[in-house]
């Protein structure tokens, strides 16, 4: 471990020990100090499971409960110290003469040497990222929580920036503790539901902080790539590349509380954020811009645009005249400052109508300055507040509205009838209705895409065309993108088939035809993975692409994958960058759009310097794979290990199929997780099912893996892949594989690390509560087989060995979840077992709240929920 991590590991767990001793007393520190001791003996072989065990059932739940919430700020504080070490590898690596690997100057040197300066700047300028934020409920910690440890982050940051026995050290010491101390005295659980309301606000906080700053450095740094001498005084060769997207107050498939006044509503927020941030940034940028008319004279349009503001605005112009004399360049930004605030303020008569009118300003400004020679005013700030504009619009994120194809067969149903509509059919009407609103409102651009959840056929898409048509007066529907979102493996082989049909129907034609034969398809992870297991849900959603790309190809169609990724392994998850090197040949084509989830968002965006490490590593992936070289070496891969893929896939879905399809395993399954207690967590708006059914069929993937991850089995990120191994006929392929094809390094490496972070041990304490020992037998006899042949495989002697970081996380971590766990498993043993009917009402609510913390717990020291 690096000595800074350590100390500040050190620094943070004694802040919290002396918290604990100030507000519970020595004797609550001295229980939680046994705990730590008596798991890590018993990792170490000194202690059994059975004398942690009794030293938990000795405590009274109150104590136990105090315990659960100590190691679960224990894991907050370790989180942080992390996040701050992995800041600073990141700043100690930024080596301007050597590119940072995984970075965009890395990609550019690469493409640059590969393939030419021509073939570089296309894959430039056809590039896109287009990150969609959802509000799947996936975030554990409440955004109290949150925001303590920002704060004590920001006093971690300033003892680190202090003189040693400073005067400023001795306040920073005190001020961390301070902090730490809110945090412990912090509620870890939320006493209220969400709403899809409180979840927009709750992206917003990763805008303001980090998204809206980072994105033009993200521009400048491929910009300086391109051209290192020239960024900051030319015209920029980087062009804006992110598009962000939400489904935050639009996703409405399975969430009653997603309705159009909640979509209307979101929109409106993330309009006054963006707003906002563009106010403030045009206005510091204008109050810097102190050029003197005199020495950097205003071009003949500036003078133009300003005397129009004249005419139109005197008394506002008269003001800021005043305030700038002869500094017309300034005057023109302030004159743009304050109609953006009137925008915000919803002033139409100062107010822009559109970005593309400020825009139109700003440009105006830059071309003046670089034709007054001033071409660092020009292209340094000013530029970056072009790109937050170009990037942004007016509304922020599109939002993309997502609904169940059979909401809208039962909707279309009623409306060809003619007769009475239910309240859901009103409701779907009604939201096409906000959509062209929005549309007239914020731009066509601000929310187009229709997302179709189980898309069976053609015809699912065309139901919402028709829908349209109905909703509103003729010539006044909105314009859409309908997306098809195949999830289930039957739905994704059919995939091809569906698109012919879409190419039949005259609303796709008619918008393929305005958008230059541009078509999006989502598929999707969690639901392909819950369906068919994780390693054939990997080969089937490759196999997907690969079809879907020679489809598009045959009909000359420009499309667009939208990956419907998870924050979990078990739904997709893991590196994106990785992911996106592992794509089908050709199905990437420069352009990588995906959702961002939960807990995901801010992991990636919470901290400036991650966010921009993120968005850096897909913008490397997306160039170096529309790379031939990168695009052949896995065509290749593919065919020479395509019969090994299909031996592994074979055995592996049907290993799945046979555990989940055994008779009972839903009412197993529920007796050895937390998962109906799930539910009283509150992470998000939605249910954690899409219907009152109580079967796997209707449970949404995310409580699916997030119960999973609290038994310590990780079952959905590995079952069936060592029954796959073992079924493949050439073990030399096996590990030739491994090396060769990105596909099967990922799906390794992925499993690799869901097994990692699970315990045989306490595994087998979950599963015996659901009194099936076949079933604990079956699953642990895969665990058993899947760890072995995927050391053989990758050639490891340990799981993670050769991922150093992670490693030292995970086993770092691992003891201390350990405790967690003991108490879960306390709470559980009491609710499931025999006399669970017999409990006080008192000991009911103590067991279920301490049942909810470790499950808290569990999540923060995982750092992996659903």
């Amino acid at each position: 471990m690096p000595e800074r991590l350590r100390a500040d590991i050190r620094l943070l767990g004694g802040t919290l020990g002396t918290v604990l001793a100030e507000g519970g007393g020595e004797d609550l520190l001295a229980d939680v100090e046994r705990l730590r001791t008596a798991v890590i003996g018993a990792r170490e072989g000194t202690v059994s499971a059975a004398e942690v065990t009794e030293l938990v059932e000795s405590w009274p739940l109150e104590r136990a409960k105090q315990v659960a919430r100590a190691f679960t700020v224990y894991f907050h504080l370790a989180n942080l110290a992390e996040e701050h070490q992995r800041i600073r590898a990141l700043r100690e690596r930024d080596d301007a003469v050597h590119p940072p690997r995984e970075s965009l100057a890395a990609a550019v040197e690469q493409v640059r040497a590969d393939c030419g300066e021509e073939r570089l700047a296309e894959f430039v300028a056809g590039m896109e990222f287009h990150p969609v934020l959802t509000a799947h409920p996936t975030e554990a910690r409440r955004r109290a929580v949150s925001t303590a440890i920002l704060r004590i982050g920001e006093q971690l940051e300033r003892l680190h920036a202090a003189h040693p026995d400073s005067t400023a050290e001795r306040e920073a010491r005190r001020r961390l503790t301070e902090e730490v101390d809110l945090l412990w005295r912090t509620s870890q659980l939320r006493y209220t539901k969400l709403d899809p309301l409180d979840e927009v606000r709750t992206a917003m906080a990763a805008f303001d902080s980090t998204v809206f700053e980072v994105v033009p450095e993200i521009y400048r740094s491929l910009d300086a790539a391109l051209d290192p001498s020239g960024t900051g005084t030319r015209p920029p060769s980087a062009r804006p590349f992110v598009r962000y997207g939400s489904w935050i107050g639009g996703d409405r498939d399975g969430n009653p509380f997603v309705t159009h006044e909640v979509t209307r509503e979101a929109i409106a927020i993330q309009s006054e954020h963006v707003l906002r941030a563009l106010e403030t940034a045009a206005e510091r940028i204008a109050r810097n811009l102190t050029v003197y008319g005199n020495l950097t004279p205003a071009s003949e349009d500036l003078r133009d645009t300003l005397a129009a503001a004249q005419a139109g605005y005197p008394r506002v112009m008269a003001d800021i005249a005043k305030r700038s004399p002869n500094e017309p360049h300034r005057q023109l930004l302030l004159f743009a400052t304050a109609r953006l605030r009137a925008t915000r303020e919803r002033d139409a008569d100062l107010g822009y109508p559109g970005p593309d009118r400020l825009l139109a300003d700003l440009r105006t400004v830059q071309s003046s300055l670089a034709a007054a020679g001033a071409n660092r005013q020009a292209y340094g700030e000013l530029q970056h507040l072009i790109w937050q504009a170009e990037t942004f619009g007016f509304h922020l994120a599109e939002l993309e509205i997502r609904q169940h194809s059979e909401v809208h067969a039962r909707a279309l149903e009623e409306v060809r009838a003619g007769g009475a509509l239910s309240e859901q059919t009103e409701e779907v009407l009604a939201t096409l209705r906000v959509v062209a609103w929005i549309q007239e409102r914020f731009g066509v651009d601000a929310c187009r895409r229709y997302i179709v959840s189980f898309t069976r056929s053609a015809s699912d898409i065309a139901a919402v065309h028709e829908l349209a048509a109905h909703a509103l007066p003729a010539g006044k529907a909105p314009v859409l993108d309908v997306i098809p979102l195949f999830e289930t493996g039957a739905d994704l082989d059919a995939s091809p088939e569906v698109l012919d049909g879409m190419l039949e129907l005259p609303d796709v034609r008619r918008r393929m035809e305005q958008t230059g034969g541009r078509l999006e398809v989502m598929l999707g992870y969690s639901d392909s993975a819950k369906d068919v297991g994780p390693v054939s849900a990997t080969l089937r959603l490759y196999d997907a692409q690969g079809r879907l790309t020679e489809w598009a190809e045959r009909h000359g169609v420009t499309l667009t994958l939208f990956h419907g990724r998870g924050g979990s392994l078990g739904r997709g998850g893991g590196p994106a960058s990785r992911a996106l090197l592992a794509q089908a040949p050709g199905s990437v084509a420069g352009r990588f759009k995906v959702t961002e989830q939960g807990e995901v968002i801010f992991a990636r965006y919470g901290q400036r310097a991650i966010a921009h490490r993120h968005i850096e590593q897909v913008g490397h992936a997306v160039l170096m794979t529309s790379t031939e070289t990168v695009q052949n070496r896995a065509r290749e891969a593919s065919a020479r290990f395509r019969k090994t893929a299909d031996e592994i896939a074979g055995a592996a879905h049907t290993a799945y199929r046979s555990l989940i399809d055994t008779e009972g395993f839903a009412e197993w399954f529920s007796r050895v997780s937390p998962l109906e207690e799930l539910g009283e967590l509150r992470l998000g708006s939605r249910p954690s099912r899409r219907s009152a059914a109580r079967g796997l069929g209707d449970l949404r993937a995310i409580p699916w893996v997030f119960a999973w991850t609290q038994t310590r089995v990780n079952l959905p990120g590995w079952y069936g892949l060592g029954t796959g191994l073992a079924a493949a006929s050439d073990p030399e392929a096996l590990r030739a594989a491994y090396q060769e094809w990105p596909l099967f390094a990922s799906l390794l490496d992925n499993a690799e690390m869901s097994l990692a972070k699970t315990d045989r041990a306490i595994a087998e304490r979950y599963l015996r509560l659901g009194g099936r020992p076949e079933l604990t037998e079956k699953v642990l006899a895969e665990y058993d087989l899947t760890r072995e042949l995927v050391l053989r495989t990758t050639g490891h002697t340990r799981l993670l060995e050769n991922r150093r970081v992670l490693s030292r996380a995970v086993d770092l971590r691992n003891p201390y979840v350990d405790a967690l766990s003991h108490l879960q498993l306390r709470a559980l043993n009491a609710l499931r077992g025999p006399e669970a009917d017999t409990l006080s009402a008192d000991d009911q609510r103590h067991l279920e709240r301490l049942l909810l913390l470790s499950v808290n717990g569990v999540a923060a020291g995982l750092q992996n929920t659903g």
